[in-house]
């Protein structure tokens, strides 16, 4: 029967036996049926079996339906509103996690993970109502292998928390995206950020996943316990999962890779005349074979800002900021190419810094960015879009996007992975205005289609989630959308994990 309700609701009192009972009873906040978003009927029973068996696995401090809980695990960084799930739970294990998902695919009930909700695309809001499946209690850092260089990680382990783990190791996980995320949650969302260029992006740093399904079955990507440096054996389903966004499972181990501590680090800021001069040194000095490590670019509104916010005193200008990481004799010849090419592109204002507490004081611009764009307006919220191009076309179309931001009266500053091509702009708005946040949808979707007439991508590592799926569909075209539907609907036929989410 279509009409019989499984209900988990948002009301809020003190005692929680009698709240979840009075939850049961009362709550107007249903779990929807994935196909016409209906109210969805529990094929074996009523709601309080359905938490009675979420309680079995878990206990009654595994589960939550209060309201802040709830929308607690309903929002991300990003401007989409937040929309909370019914039900938050707390696993502690995979086998509690596949018990879950079994309760959840046996009555319906959409599955949404979440990590540390610090993604950028809407990708942990409930649309379809549902239970989010919070891991921060699989926290442990498992099986690390020194000799090997490779660890294996829990979903509430963050890379922050790996790396003071691995602080006395000599190794380190250097795939930085800013933002002290899940490693697992990084998986998911295919993240990079500043250590890209050398190092890679979690595409190219994961060796094997532990995956549960909608159904709840338990699947190792590589094979249960492999951890190979490479493979060619068969169908590449880590990669599959990489990037996934929840859509396909729930990961709950990763095998990563991991690097050793460089003996030296070399930090470097310099200007540049133009946007052109400053992309020309990246491509020139990638081109020398320099191993460099980050290479970094704002832009003259973004240096402004860091200006003001720290009380700096860098060049108003088109900005680089570089690190090298190899041994101390290496460095020399990595420097002195370096300087040699940027001073030959108008390269001005150098600053060196090896030290780590210069290092730290040289980078501090582009570690304060997010804050320094959100303190231009005050009261206002700062959301982050991406794109990524080829690098040549980068000169292009940060031009392009600077007078399209000034044209639309729009506060952006530019920020960005230059060694890839990959830039952000840090959009500062009134959410409660909307006039301008429809503006700055417009601006961000034009911005988007400007980077794919240049052969590039919607998203280069924030994720498709909810604000580029649409976008997702003119880049790789209809045939590929089918293919992936087509796996989703292999993976997951009764579209439960992460509705409404990437397709």
């Amino acid at each position: 029967m279509h009409e019989r309700l499984i209900i988990a609701t948002h009301l809020f009192v003190s005692n929680k036996m009698t709240f979840l009972r009075q939850s049961l009873r009362f709550s107007r906040l249903p779990f929807m049926c994935w196909r016409c978003r209906r109210y969805s009927s529990a094929h074996t029973g009523s709601v309080e079996r359905v938490i009675a068996a979420f309680r079995a696995v878990i206990g009654d401090e595994g589960l939550s339906v209060g309201l802040a809980v709830r929308e607690q695990h309903g929002r991300d960084e990003s401007v989409h509103r937040c929309q909370p799930p019914d039900v938050v739970v707390f696993p502690r294990s995979v086998e509690e996690v596949s018990a879950l998902a079994k309760i959840c695919h046996h009555h319906r009930l959409p599955i949404i993970p979440f990590g540390t909700g610090t993604g950028l695309e809407g990708g942990v809001g409930a649309l379809k109502g549902g239970v989010c499946f919070s891991l921060r209690k699989m926290d442990q850092v498992l099986d690390l292998h020194q000799e090997d260089f490779d660890v294996t990680v829990e979903p509430g382990v963050t890379r922050k928390g790996l790396n003071a783990y691995l602080r006395d190791t000599g190794l380190w996980f250097p795939v930085d995206p800013g933002a002290d995320a899940s490693l697992c949650g990084m998986a998911a969302t295919s993240a990079s950020g500043t250590n890209a260029v050398r190092y890679g992006t979690m595409r190219e740093n994961v060796l094997n996943l532990e995956v549960v399904l909608a159904d709840g079955r338990v699947l190792h990507t590589a094979g249960k316990g492999r951890r190979p440096r490479k493979t060619s054996a068969g169908y590449n389903l880590t990669n599959l999962f990489v990037g996934s966004e929840g859509t396909l499972g729930i990961i709950t181990k990763a095998t990563l890779r991991l690097y050793g501590i460089p003996e030296s680090m070399v930090s470097a800021v310099c200007s540049f005349p133009s946007v052109q001069s400053a992309v020309d040194s990246t491509v020139q000095i990638l081109q020398a074979g320099v191993p460099i490590a980050r290479i970094e670019f704002l832009d003259d509104v973004m240096i402004n800002a860091c200006n003001r916010f720290n009380n700096l005193s860098y060049a108003v200008a088109p900005t680089l900021f570089l690190e090298f990481h190899g041994s101390s004799k290496s460095m020399e010849e990595q420097v002195s190419i370096t300087e040699e090419i940027t001073r030959e592109n108008g390269g001005s204002d150098f600053a060196w810094a090896e030290d780590e507490e210069t290092r730290v004081r040289l980078w501090k611009a582009r570690h304060d960015a997010w804050y320094a764009a959100q303190a231009l307006r005050p009261g206002c919220k700062a959301y982050s879009t991406d794109v990524c191009v080829p690098i040549s076309q980068l000169p292009q179309i940060i031009v392009e996007t600077k007078e399209d931001l000034i044209r639309n009266n729009l506060t952006g500053p530019i920020a960005g992975h230059v060694g890839d091509g990959n830039f952000h702009c840090l959009m500062v708005l009134d959410p409660n205005d909307p006039d301008e946040v429809q503006k700055v949808h417009d601006f961000t979707q034009r911005l988007a289609r400007r980077a794919l007439e240049m052969d590039g991508t919607c998203t280069g590592e924030h994720g498709v989630g909810l604000g580029k799926r649409t976008l997702l569909q003119e880049e790789v075209g209809p045939l590929a959308i089918e293919v992936m539907q087509g796996l989703k609907a292999t993976l997951d036929p009764n579209d439960l994990m992460n509705p409404g989410k990437v397709l």
